[in-house]
């Protein structure tokens, strides 16, 4: 199941990468760009095996990933956007 659903945002994060996005990808952009849609990529990695920190600042968010299960040593990734949903938007890494 971890599969089709890794496969299927793929899919989608990849026609978010077009230039010209056709009008039937305006609700897959309102979901990623939403906290709803944060909150199901957080639990999409989350069961990956991988925690996040998101951080807001005075002029943007940070989000680190951590391996799930240890002390958040060892960063897996890391993105500095101005929205939330840009800096743990999988397609950023």
């Amino acid at each position: 199941m971890t599969e089709a659903r890794r496969a299927l945002l793929t899919a989608a994060l990849g026609f978010l990468q077009l230039r010209q996005q056709p009008s039937e990808i305006a609700p897959l952009r309102r979901w990623l760009d939403s906290w709803r849609g944060v909150g199901d990529v957080v639990r999409g990695l989350n069961a990956q095996g991988l925690d996040l920190e998101l951080r807001q600042f005075p002029r943007g968010w940070r989000a680190n990933l951590y391996p799930t299960g240890t002390a958040h040593s060892i960063v897996v990734a890391s993105a500095w956007e101005p929205t939330p949903w840009g800096a743990v938007s999988p397609h950023k890494r």
